[in-house]
């Protein structure tokens, strides 16, 4: 296989992943703004652009922090490279790119995704926002499944390692959004607005039913930090997103040959992982943890494009 390919593969899963997180994030960000018991307002709209890392990008546009305004940057605004329309349009290029490797389904996916936004201006209100994030996830979703039912070989493969080291950082990301969040000032650790902000957060991975499977003490921080980041059961977990990263780097090593430092990596970080304590990552300092997660998921990314030569 062609560097030039493999690279193609390789971010064609991870701009769809990454197209995905954002809907999951604008998603959940309306529906926190939206809480009955206090709206979140700015701080919610703010700590989507913090974790999506385009806070300074979207402070350059001078416009405020409103649903509007921030909703439309992160879905249709094609400035930022973060939005799900830029996403959606570098995943449509490579997918372009190596058209022969993908089923008809997979290709029909991308392009009814990457249409939804075509001639489309604003986002609309919050319901017009949540169906047009719905239609992102549904579609994501259509590809996924795709790729699934696509013969187990090197192009399938390298979609799915692009798409489990995204969402590994999307998950890093989203666990990290309590540390940008702040509470409103007078409102408890442990409150309802506390309580809403974690909900919330499960939601978006579509944990919710997951975490009372497992927990039967009620919403607790600690748990829902111990779900998705040490969990494998949770296919979004850090744990998971580990598990099935080693296990894509060694099939495609059987069938092309090409083994070395991206696997000793992620490897080393299973391990890692697999002796980690939920009680030890609180007390060491979650931001400081998943800051540590994110710089070595990068160094990840870095070592599989050399490994697989990425041109």
């Amino acid at each position: 296989m062609l560097s030039r390919t493999a690279s193609a593969l390789y971010w064609l899963g991870r701009y769809l992943e990454r197209a995905d997180f954002i809907a999951r994030l604008v998603e959940a960000t309306v529906r926190l703004d939206a809480l009955s018991a206090r709206p979140a307002g700015e701080a919610a709209w703010a700590s989507a652009l913090a974790v999506s890392y385009t806070d300074k990008a979207f402070a350059a546009t001078g416009n405020p922090l409103t649903q509007a305004h921030v909703a439309r940057f992160l879905t249709l605004d094609s400035t930022n490279p973060g939005s799900i329309i830029r996403c959606l349009e570098m995943a449509r290029n490579n997918a372009r790119a190596v058209r022969t490797a993908l089923t008809r389904e997979a290709w029909t996916a991308i392009n009814r995704a990457w249409l939804l936004f075509h001639n489309r201006a604003s986002t609309g209100g919050a319901t017009a926002t949540l169906n047009l994030v719905e239609q992102v996830k549904g579609e994501t979703r259509g590809f996924e499944g795709a790729i699934h039912r696509m013969m187990r070989n090197e192009p399938t493969l390298l979609i799915q390692l692009g798409a489990a080291v995204e969402r590994a950082d999307n998950t890093a990301r989203l666990v990290d959004v309590k540390y940008h969040l702040l509470l409103p000032k007078g409102e408890p650790v442990g409150g309802v607005v506390d309580r809403d902000q974690w909900t919330t957060i499960l939601q978006t991975v579509s944990a919710v039913n997951a975490y009372r499977w497992v927990y039967n003490d009620g919403l607790k921080p600690r748990n829902v930090i111990d779900l998705l980041i040490s969990r494998a059961e949770l296919p979004r977990s850090l744990a998971a997103c580990v598990e099935e990263t080693v296990g894509l780097l060694s099939a495609l090593a059987k069938r092309t040959g090409l083994q070395g430092e991206a696997d000793r990596m992620a490897r080393a970080r299973m391990a890692r992982l697999q002796k980690t304590r939920t009680s030890q990552i609180i007390v060491s300092g979650l931001h400081e943890y998943l800051g540590a997660f994110i710089a070595e998921n990068a160094m990840l990314d870095a070592a599989i494009a050399r490994q697989f030569r990425f041109g």
